[in-house]
Parts: structure tokens; sequence; C-alpha cells
């Protein structure tokens, strides 16, 4: 019996839409009974660093959506940094268990998970926290599709033939197909936005959704909002009341983000912590003429050196001789209190991000040259400005240094981060009139350097030893140069 080409290519199709349909253990093992079809809650996991709750920023799926494995479920806001959760199978999305803004409990489910495929016992104790529960499962559908294909293979080519002019259709078809039970991404799965953004939209009775984003993918930053309320007091009629000249507005209450959480925790185990305060200024003349020529030979902007990264590199270098400074205190135990010298120069760096005071540790600065130096710094800065740090980026800092140069100041108080037992504070360098040593006058560029010691542990004279050893580096940069290995 011959079969025409149109009816073997019909055959295919249909065969390829039952597998695209039918879980993988159907497709060889048409008689095996394994458990499909599961609806198990998958729980938040742990996302380290002691974390026991995050806010929940937004969703990028909705119940009924198709999604596959690695597929975002959601974006989670700790207290240190923002976190996307993916899906570690392929299914369908039954149930979000938090709406946006809430406080999602690690441990506790997050969102149900239609899985349809064959599970493991590792698969289970994923889905359900080690949990030893049975599991409901559904093998109907795949026999009914099995049996459903071997009637139209028996009826031959008068149903094969009614079938042909739908070919190009189902052809186009499928991966329209596909792409409808995809995520999708944009205001119907909830608009990019931080908490504070968030806080402010609701202070100011504005709905998020009706906010244009200008921050990358869309995200709606503070400016959009305060725009886009401009924009709606433009358009409001002239007789609109306006209110008197001199009164305020009503008092409004509003919780603590998680990064002002964060911080309010850190500062209150600070206040235990007795400060020693140390300021120098360094001549940066030198090292400004100096960074200026590199600057020009540089080819691009991401190789262009900053005042930061040498200051980063002339403490590492001083923490050579004076190590008690690049130390952490663990006075757990009363009793037993103990001082760990770390052998890795893991700095943390103050970075004003739109959510609040980050700090990101850049690592093992004590191996990097100052052009590996400017260009993590300006990598992490970035990674904070479009909130896609992640929790690991926050840990095991040994050393603290602000810059708050950036935005102006000279002397400052920095807080030292227990358990460290130093800080330095960076100001903004500025051009001041002074004698040489012929007694001339001239220009010189001084950076004040504001040090905190903790003082149960670092006596004054090591604190300003090492100040004067940074200083002096930084105003002598071919020492400096002669240091570095």
């Amino acid at each position: 019996m011959s079969v025409s080409r149109s009816t073997l290519l019909l055959r295919t199709l249909r065969t390829q839409r039952f597998r695209n349909a039918t879980p993988r253990s159907f497709q060889h093992h048409f008689h095996s009974s394994h458990r499909l079809h599961v609806v198990k809650p998958f729980l938040l996991a742990d996302i380290g660093e002691g974390i026991t709750e995050c806010q929940l920023i937004q969703w990028f799926v909705q119940p009924g959506a198709r999604v596959e494995q690695f597929d975002r479920l959601c974006e989670v806001q700790s207290d240190k940094a923002s976190v996307e959760i993916t899906s570690p199978f392929d299914g369908v999305i039954e149930k979000l268990h938090y709406e946006p803004d809430d406080m999602a409990i690690t441990g506790k489910p997050l969102v149900d998970i239609n899985i349809q495929g064959e599970i493991t016992a590792e698969d289970e104790a994923v889905l359900a926290g080690g949990s030893s529960e049975p599991v409901v499962a559904d093998e109907s559908r795949g026999s009914e599709m099995e049996e459903d294909l071997r009637r139209e293979e028996m009826q031959g080519g008068g149903a094969i033939q009614e079938d042909i002019g739908e070919l190009e259709i189902d052809v186009k078809g499928t991966e329209g197909q596909a792409q409808h039970h995809r995520p999708r991404h944009g205001k119907d799965m909830g608009t990019l936005a931080t908490p504070a953004v968030r806080h402010l939209t609701k202070e100011l009775d504005v709905d998020i959704a009706d906010v244009d984003g200008t921050g990358k993918d869309g995200r709606v930053l503070k400016e959009d909002v305060h725009r886009h309320v401009s924009r709606g007091k433009q358009q409001e009629q002239p007789t609109a009341t306006q209110p008197a000249p001199g009164t305020s507005r009503k008092d409004h209450t509003v919780t603590l983000t998680p990064v002002q959480t964060q911080m309010f925790k850190t500062m209150t185990r600070s206040l235990s912590i007795p400060h020693f305060l140390y300021s120098c200024t360094a001549d940066m003349t030198a090292l400004t003429a100096l960074r200026k020529k590199l600057n020009i030979s540089a080819t691009s902007s991401e190789q262009k050196l900053t005042h930061l990264a040498f200051v980063m590199k002339a403490v590492s270098l001083a923490f050579a001789q004076h190590p008690l400074l690049n130390s952490s205190l663990n006075s757990t135990d009363p009793k037993k209190l103990e001082l760990t010298y770390h052998g890795a120069h893991n700095f943390g760096v103050a970075v004003d991000a739109p959510v609040g005071l980050v700090v990101p540790v850049l690592r093992n600065v004590q191996d990097l040259s100052i052009a590996d130096i400017a260009i993590q710094i300006r990598q992490l800065s970035q990674k904070a400005r479009d909130n896609k740090l992640a929790p690991s980026d926050f840990s095991g800092a040994t050393f603290t240094i602000s810059n708050i140069g950036s935005v102006g100041g000279g002397v400052v108080s920095p807080v030292i981060s227990d358990p460290q037992v130093a800080i330095l504070g960076i100001g903004r360098s500025k051009i001041v009139p002074a004698f040489d040593e012929h007694e001339t006058l001239i220009k010189r560029e001084e950076l004040v350097l504001s040090w905190s010691a903790d003082h149960r542990v670092v006596d004054g004279a090591e604190c300003a030893r090492c100040a004067e050893r940074v200083r002096g580096l930084l105003e002598d940069p071919g020492a400096m140069m002669v240091e570095m290995r």
C-alpha cells in the first residue's frame, strides 16, 4: 500500500504536536505510570545572609501562564539586594501566594506550579521543602491522547485529506502557540519599581501602571513618578483650588524600606562601638596630574581612572604594614573575645543607589591593579544603580570605604560596620592656595581623609600611623607604583 507525501507530512506534524503537548515520559513509554501533572507549592528558599523575609516587588507570571525551567517567576527585595526567583521545572502557574509589596517568608509557599512531566524524589524535596506528603497524580490525559492518536492513524486517507488544508495554519501556529503560553513582560505582569518608588506612588495616590518608566527595562524611577504627577496637575482645570501659601501638607507615616531597615539594624549595633576619629589632608596634585595623563591615553571611558581607585590601592598597600585595621572582632561571647586578621583585602564600597545606601564588596584588592580596581568599582556601581546586586555581593567585607566626596563635604565622621574595626571616609578634593618649599604661592589640590577605628582594639597611634602611610602613598605616586606587585 503506497502512502502519499502529504499523508506522511501530516502524520509527522500530528506526531510532533502530540509530543509537544505530551510529557516526555509518554513519548517513549506509553505504558508507564510516572506521576504527572503534580500541583505542588514552590517554597521560597533561603537566599542566604540570615534573611528570613523578602518584599515581593513584582510577578513576571500570572495564573495560567506556562513556564519553563529557569524562567523568571518574580523579583524579591531583601534588606540588602534584589533577587529574581526562577522556576526549577516546566509547568503551568496555578496560584500566586503573594501580591506585590507583600512580605514573603522564607520556607513558606511562594507559588503553586502544575508540573507537567516526570519528577524524581529530589524534585519532590525541592518543591515540598523535604516534605514526605503523598503526591496526587493524573495519568488520564496521557492515555487519552495516546488512544486519540491511534484512532486517527487507523482512519486512513479520508481524515487525512480533510486536514491537508490546515497544514499551513498548523505549521505557522506552532511557534505562536508556544509563545502564547510563555510568560509575558509588561504592565499586565507587574511594573518594575523599587519598594521606595512604590511607597512614593501610594503617598501621592498614583497608579504605578500609569507611569511611564525611563529606567532600565522600563523600571519606574522616582523622577518618573514626580513627572507624572506634575503632568497631571498641568492638565487640571484652571478653576481648581490651590492650597494657600504657607499651608502645610498633612503628616503621613510610611514603613521603612528593606534597605533602610538593614541600615537601622547595622547602625544600632554600631552604637556599642567606641569610635576613635582621625583626619588628615593629602596633597593630590601629583596624583591628579598622573591620572589625567593616563586618562588622555585611555581608549574608552571604561579605562578612565578616578581618585577612589588610587585611594583603595594605597589603603591595601598600607594594610601590609598595619594589618590590625583589616581585622574583625567577634564579641559574641564576652568571655572569649576573638580578633581575626584577614589575609584578603575585601573592601566594602558605599554606593548611593536609588533604593538607598548599599555597600557592595570589592574582593582581593591586594591582587588587583589600579586599572582593575577602577573597572570593578564601575561595574559594582552600575549594578547598584540598576538594582541588580545579589546577596553574595554584600558578604565578606573586611574594611569599608565611603566616598562622600561625590556629594560634597570635607571632614566626615564615618560609622564603623560591626564586626569590622575601621572605616575610611573620603571628602571632596578642592583647590586651595599654598606655599611651596621656596615660599612661592601655588595652587594645591587637597583631599580630606577621615578615619574611624574601634578604640576597643585599635589604639589611636596605630590608626594615625596607617592613615599617614596612606597619605604618603597618595602624595608620592611613584612610591606607590614601586610597592605594587
